[in-house]
């Protein structure tokens, strides 16, 4: 469609967007920080840490005793740990994956809470990427003349109007706490670890708590460093790799040193690791073309440009939280559907004398609703990894728990207009 159908120029238009995208720092960066994850995953599991940790909260705390404890673990993780979305569920998979497999809980279930507390949770406390770039957008429609008000507060207003996040929040510990499966999460199975077997060899847990300490408390430093002092302008593809980085040099002198493994079994371990995740970080990669191409195509600014039409002022938050939604589905980047929408929501707010603050939180719970199921958002696919679930798997188990929350945010949306 771009190039009139003319197959040598979308050919070669094809050859020009994968080389751009593999050769964008913060997209390298990224599949590094998948592959690096892959192996400090792999060398946690080899290490023993994993079943000494499993050995400590089941039979030495007992803090865990049921299906219902385990997922509750992961999903507290999940919201302590709110400074980057793909540490989040990263981290939220990598405890919570060893209880599954202890009381043979399907793998979709841990997929759906890594999700659902990975970039709710950040477009809530947003001390993190998110409010960096919201903070950017709002500075922006603030020297256009469209806010007369402070950013900061501007963006603190309009997350108490981040109903799909709140929402999601809810819906997902009450589907913990009352075990209701609903949709294909009925017919979801248990299979250890997509049929590989586990390593539950004991250990001191130590081998898994520390890695990941430092892997929660590092995201902090890097973000410290390349935001030049300020931890919200920090970059969150460099924090990430970095961390993982420095992550797994910790486990080789870490294991090495302790001699809990040799050196040769940390290097194949590692090895294997980030060769299993070499498929994750292709579906990433694809992700992410497939989010260019909607973008040249301008999806959202023609979506946004036919509602400006017909919509009553009345309607307005819910009809931006359905096309932030739309554009968040369709590009699997909540970033993008802010850049895209903050731009055209406040606008349109103001030349309809709408509430400019429930415009952006519309905004940010549409980006974030259409992030959290598309099946190309890089949160959804991570958290399928850090899960070890099937993606597709995930997307579809998930969706009729994102539909729940998004019809209920945008009944909310429509309240909130009235009143």
């Amino acid at each position: 469609m771009l190039h009139d159908y003319n197959i040598i120029s979308s050919l070669d238009s094809i050859i020009t967007l994968f080389t751009t995208l593999l050769t964008t720092p913060w997209i390298l960066k990224t599949l590094g920080f998948v592959v690096l994850a892959g192996s400090i995953i792999a060398l946690i599991e080899r290490s023993g840490g994993v079943g000494g940790f499993v050995d400590f909260i089941l039979n030495k705390k007992g803090l865990v005793t049921s299906q219902r404890s385990a997922l509750m673990l992961s999903y507290i993780l999940g919201v302590i740990i709110f400074v980057e979305t793909s540490i989040t569920a990263l981290v939220s998979g990598a405890v919570g994956k060893p209880l599954c497999d202890k009381y043979k809980i399907p793998h979709a279930k841990l997929a759906l809470v890594c999700d659902s507390t990975s970039a709710p949770i950040g477009s809530l406390i947003v001390f993190n990427g998110y409010g960096a770039l919201l903070l950017g957008l709002i500075n922006t429609q603030i020297s256009l003349g469209y806010i007369d008000a402070n950013a900061t507060e501007v963006l603190i207003d309009a997350l108490k109007y981040n109903f799909y996040a709140i929402i999601a929040l809810i819906v997902t510990f009450l589907f913990i706490y009352f075990s209701f499966d609903i949709g294909p999460m009925k017919e979801g199975k248990y299979e250890s670890s997509l049929g590989k077997e586990v390593n539950t060899s004991l250990s001191s847990m130590y081998y898994m708590l520390l890695p990941i300490g430092l892997m929660v408390s590092l995201v902090f430093v890097f973000l410290y460093v390349t935001g030049d002092g300020e931890i919200l302008k920090g970059s969150g593809s460099s924090s990430i790799f970095y961390t993982m980085l420095s992550t797994l040099v910790f486990t080789l002198f870490y294991y090495t040193l302790t001699k809990n493994i040799s050196f040769g079994v940390w290097f194949k371990t590692a090895f294997d690791g980030a060769k299993s995740f070499v498929p994750v970080s292709l579906i990433l990669v694809f992700a992410f073309a497939i989010g260019d191409v909607t973008g040249e195509l301008k999806t959202g600014v023609y979506l946004a440009s036919l509602a400006s039409e017909v919509i009553h002022p009345y309607f307005l938050a819910a009809v931006i939280f359905l096309l932030s939604s739309t554009i968040s589905f369709s590009t699997g980047t909540s970033w993008g559907t802010f850049s895209i929408m903050v731009p055209i929501a406040v606008p349109m707010a103001v030349g309809m004398d709408a509430n400019v603050i429930l415009a952006i939180g519309a905004v940010i719970s549409g980006g974030i609703f259409g992030d959290h199921c598309s099946p190309i958002s890089d949160t959804t696919i991570i958290s399928s990894m850090a899960a070890d679930c099937e993606v597709i798997e995930h997307v579809k188990t998930q969706l009729p728990y994102a539909l729940i929350s998004a019809t209920l945010s945008f009944i909310l949306f429509i309240i909130f207009s009235l009143i």
